[in-house]
């Protein structure tokens, strides 16, 4: 019978579609750090590292578990000093969220401050390493004025304004005390509410929060003492306790948010695009804006090595 060159080229094609599939499947596992052919016993894991200046790509990982029925649990694993408050917010909220469909344990790497520790609020549990650096229960606003140096290299600047609070905060002069008192009731109103999440996730009362609740930094073994924390341990020990809290039996599936790309070429741009994010915000380590992060004229100090720019 003479072979038709079609009908073998089909037949062909249909013995290695399933070797195309593990292929593609496999390296998509890889990219998204995603365990391959395991449909229970998952616990998922959302990376917050680094000063927050966005919350897109969190909330939508954290919207990504909660639609994902084998995710049993999901770690939050901070290693952030904060950031901006909106974006801190919008991924606490997100968190909440997330809870009324999943279990959620904060799990609190080298750094955990601030708006790091507010995000780790939303967990049900908190668990810190011993030297973990938290706290800094706070919000602060910077300012900077250039009018003395304007004076010695001989520039003047003027305004034309609608109101007389419209170039609030100018660089090129001094603030009047009015101006302050107002900045200082948008400082106050912000660290108000972070008072307001702390007290109600972690009930502890309002005066014995105020006496620790002044920008200091505390170890996690100190923030145990004080009830800011509820265990001590690494990130395995936080995966130990969440696999117990949803019950699951033995070792759990770890997984991780997957990337979503539509192409090679998707991705070649995106880890290009990555690259010169990095680039340009070297020089910004510090968000515009209020924000809830640890007051330190060197952040570096807080971050290890792999974190550094």
């Amino acid at each position: 019978m003479k072979r038709h060159p079609v009908i073998w080229g089909i037949i062909l094609l249909i013995l290695l579609l399933p070797f195309f599939y593990i292929m593609i499947y496999g390296l998509s596992c890889i990219a998204g750090k995603r365990a391959a052919f395991s449909n229970s016993n998952k616990i998922g894991i959302v990376n917050i590292d680094g000063v927050i200046r966005d919350s897109t790509d969190i909330t939508e990982n954290l919207q990504e578990f909660g639609k994902d029925n084998s995710v049993k649990g999901v770690i939050l694993r901070i290693n952030s000093p904060g950031g901006g408050v909106a974006p801190s917010q919008e991924i606490y909220e997100a968190v909440m969220e997330l809870r009324r469909k999943k279990r959620v344990v904060a799990s609190m790497s080298a750094v955990a401050a601030s708006g790091g520790y507010l995000i780790a609020c939303a967990g049900e549990k908190i668990v810190a390493n011993p030297g973990t650096l938290t706290g800094s229960v706070s919000a602060v606003m910077y300012f900077t004025n250039a009018e003395e140096l304007m004076k010695k290299v001989g520039l003047k600047a003027a305004a034309i304004k609608s109101g007389k609070y419209k170039d609030i905060g100018s660089p090129v002069r001094e603030m009047t005390e009015e101006e302050k008192q107002l900045l200082q009731g948008l400082v106050d109103d912000i660290y108000s509410q972070f008072l307001d999440v702390v007290m109600r996730n972690r009930a502890i009362s309002s005066e014995a929060l105020k006496e620790i609740a002044d920008g200091r930094i505390l170890t996690g073994r100190q923030a145990k003492q004080l009830g800011l924390v509820d265990y001590l341990g690494d990130k395995e020990y936080a995966v130990k306790l969440l696999a117990k809290m949803v019950g699951i039996q033995g070792d759990p599936v770890i997984v991780y948010p997957r990337k979503k790309y539509e192409s090679i070429i998707e991705y070649i741009f995106y880890q290009a695009g990555s690259t010169m994010a990095n680039v340009l915000y070297r020089e910004q380590e510090i968000p515009y804006g209020i924000n809830y992060i640890v007051e330190s004229y060197d952040l570096k100090m807080f971050m290890p090595p792999t974190m550094k720019q």
